[in-house]
């Protein structure tokens, strides 16, 4: 498993579609484009050997039915009709092997951000699509702030050695965000130096670490009087308890 790495391939504006190499091995996670992910196995001489989908967005499973023009091979992802090329569905403590990569992942649920959102956990990573970014969180698009918390909570469960790989490159904005939500963090500053570095010379800010996001992730600090002060001011009436401080922070995050 230690011979496991992971790569990004880029994607419309922000997308990582994040890639397992072993050996001449390749496996994709939510590949929402097929071209970029064809042209660097062609580059690197790679074999596809399983799609892994967090959640139905067409900009991470757009590319799924091209992907398998050329490969014949598992595409595992939530159990959602509106992912027809999913041909292993999982559920909430599922577990499957990459078997090319002789390595098994378990399946968390965390819905939010849609309703049917998984999350992959394995040998020290986690692939979180759209519910966790760097800093900050998805959007409620079909769930409420009492399923991200949850999420959320799960996640921050997690070692906190735990590297994270998330949809999009986010990170940026997203401290901007959190240095409003909570003005006197100071890993917030240090966390800004370290990815305005990595963007300089164009290169991703990912993966965080669940250490990190829990140092510095507002929608993670719910329960610090900080980020509820702020969203309490944001509110415009006293929060006290974390769903509610969520739900306040991510609608201010909606229009920052």
């Amino acid at each position: 498993m230690n011979d496991i790495r992971v790569f990004p391939v880029r994607a419309f504006h922000d997308n990582y579609i994040w890639v397992l190499r072993r050996g001449d091995n390749a496996a994709v996670v939510d590949p929402g484009d097929a071209r970029p992910v064809l042209d660097y196995l062609r580059a690197e001489k790679l074999k596809l050997t399983a799609i892994l989908n967090t959640h139905h967005h067409a900009d991470h499973v757009g590319g799924n039915a091209e992907l398998l023009q050329h490969y014949k091979i598992p595409v595992y992802g939530p159990c959602d009709e509106r992912i027809p090329t999913v041909s292993q569905r999982l559920r909430a403590s599922d577990r499957f092997t990459l078997a090319e990569f002789e390595f098994e992942f378990s399946v968390l649920e965390i819905p939010g951000h849609t309703r049917s959102h998984i999350a992959f956990y394995g040998g020290g990573m986690l692939f979180c699509g759209d519910t966790l970014f760097a800093c900050g969180c998805g959007r409620l698009f079909e769930g409420t702030p009492q399923q991200m918390h949850t999420s959320l909570s799960k996640l921050a469960a997690l070692p906190d050695a735990t590297r994270v790989y998330c949809g999009h490159e986010y990170t940026l904005s997203n401290i901007r965000f959190a240095k409003a939500a909570e003005a006197a963090n100071p890993e917030l500053a240090k966390w800004e130096r370290t990815a305005s570095a990595l963007r300089a010379r164009d290169e991703p800010t990912l993966p965080s670490t669940i250490g990190q996001e829990k140092a510095a992730n507002p929608f993670l600090r719910c329960d610090q009087p900080g980020v509820i002060a702020a969203a309490s001011q944001h509110a415009g009436k006293p929060l006290t308890d974390p769903v509610s401080v969520l739900g306040a922070i991510r609608d201010w995050k909606n229009n920052f």
